[in-house]
């Protein structure tokens, strides 16, 4: 039973005496935090809290309008902030060799998508493929793979919507599915789920269409239409529609999805005939394949469990294992589960994975002191305290608790720079931007790396024996709207 009640516009004091049973300190702690919040409006209403004149002269001080106020103003408004704010300094010494390196042959572009999460986990894998075989330039077809993405996480959607279906529509979970119907970025467990359920095929086999290099308009109309599907389920449910009947109507749904989706990107192949060349181009093998058993010659790896994914959250306690729940692409697959470890840690492993000329699946803050001339993230780049007169304090814990910072790109980690001590200078990503400057890759200093760097994929024979035993804990479990843990893009 709703229950409303009507206070006048007065301070409300509540205080607790005896609580002698639980019903009580229920309503208790419920009508304290209502006296809190009639607190709190009361306050705003009588103008407490709010800038007052008084208090606006004193705030004013802080601008004099002296000639040097007058100039930084001048130049601001007429000139973008990052040029201005650009430390000369740091442009100095731009050193851009690495003493371990991966190869890589071409650079991938994901165009106006958010599909780093794929064309980095397809790099990682193609790049032994071209060791492994001695190839040229090659590309797994990310198309293929975004499409089944595409008709796994719809199915995500229509069977969450499926198994909440009791809960109301303001239940925080609900809500959640509704908001996050259909995306196009994602993690490595989509990557490992996809591709060793669906296979892998030459990128020449399903080329990519102006729906998968621009997926916005296709994602937004199918996520509206998966909207509309929810609502006709939870109908069906509140008529008392059986389970069965709920199966039925999901199938038939994801068939218009699966329509929508040929029709964007065009339909995958069962099978396919494809010549493999040497690095000279020299025709080598010609065969008949599945994406199944393409899968298997060109990768052949077990990545579900072949990995382990390692995190650097200084905002939640380290050396633990921790699981983010439908932080996943297909809905029977795998949730992010993650070691989260000091950042020294994560370098350690990172390092023998690059010795052993294994790329790693990377992701960062990459919008943060990005210098797109030079390909270069480095924190000293930009002083934009020296510019505004001010500093900006905030440390890796503090951006994290404040929304101000994370995981929002995916690349692939391919370089390291030593010092004589073994001790990391500077790392280098492969971009799936396309060509630019480096060739495509960005360099970033080790200290940008220790502030920006937040997820690792790492194959697990580089694990060290101690986050071997991490992975053996229950895994404490996080929400699925946990700020921290957004879809990389």
């Amino acid at each position: 039973m709703e229950r409303k009640l009507f206070f006048p516009n007065i301070l409300v004091t509540f205080v607790q005496l005896n609580i002698k049973d639980n019903n009580m300190r229920k309503q208790n702690l419920w009508m304290a935090a209502l006296a809190m919040s009639l607190t709190l409006s009361v306050q705003a209403q009588q103008g407490n809290g709010g800038i007052s004149q008084q208090m606006l002269q004193q705030i004013k001080q802080s601008y004099q309008g002296t000639p040097t106020d007058k100039a930084l103003h001048n130049a601001i408004a007429n000139n973008d902030i990052n040029k201005l704010a650009v430390n000369a300094e740091s442009l100095n010494n731009f050193d851009t060799y690495f003493s371990n390196k991966v190869e890589s042959k071409g650079i991938t572009s994901q165009h106006s998508s958010g599909r780093c999460w794929l064309f980095t986990g397809l790099n990682v894998f193609r790049s032994q493929a071209i060791a492994k075989f001695n190839m040229g330039e090659f590309q797994f077809s990310q198309n293929y793979s975004f499409f089944w993405d595409q008709l796994e996480k719809s199915n995500r959607f229509l069977q969450g919507i499926i198994d909440t279906k009791d809960k109301p529509m303001d239940d925080k979970m609900v809500e959640w599915l509704f908001k996050n119907t259909l995306e196009d970025g994602g993690q490595f467990t989509g990557v490992s789920d996809l591709l060793t359920k669906y296979g892998v095929v030459p990128a020449e086999v399903m080329v990519e269409t102006n729906s998968s290099n621009n997926t916005g308009r296709m994602s937004n109309l199918i996520g509206l239409k998966l909207k509309e599907f929810g609502l006709e389920l939870r109908e069906m449910s509140a008529k008392k529609a059986s389970a069965a009947d709920l199966e039925k109507k999901k199938t038939e749904m994801l068939g218009t999805v699966y329509r929508i989706l040929a029709l964007n990107l065009g339909e995958p192949p069962t099978k396919f005939t494809w010549t493999r060349k040497d690095a000279k181009g020299k025709p080598v093998e010609t065969k008949e394949y599945t994406p199944q058993s393409f899968y298997q010659e060109y990768i052949g790896k077990d990545l579900k469990n072949g990995y382990a994914l390692l995190m650097n959250d200084p905002s939640r306690e380290y050396y633990k294992l921790y699981e983010i729940d439908f932080d996943r692409h297909v809905y029977d697959g795998t949730n992010w589960t993650y070691v989260n470890l000091p950042i020294e840690d994560i370098k350690e492993m990172a390092i023998a994975s690059i010795k052993d000329s294994t790329m790693l699946y990377f992701s960062c803050d990459v919008g943060k002191f990005f210098d797109r001339s030079r390909g270069m993230l480095d924190v000293n780049y930009f002083d934009y305290g020296s510019l505004l007169g001010t500093t900006f304090g905030m440390d890796k814990k503090q951006r994290i608790q404040t929304f101000a910072s994370g995981s929002s790109h995916a690349m692939t980690l391919m370089a390291v720079d030593l010092d004589k001590n073994g001790k990391a200078k500077k790392w280098m990503v492969e971009n799936s931007w396309g060509p630019g400057a480096n060739a495509g890759h960005l360099i970033m200093t080790d200290e940008w790396f220790n502030e920006y760097m937040f997820r690792l994929a790492v194959d697990k024979k580089y694990i060290t024996d101690k986050v071997k035993e991490i992975m053996k804990q229950k895994p404490i479990h996080l929400p699925a709207w946990d700020p921290m843990f957004a879809d990389e893009d």
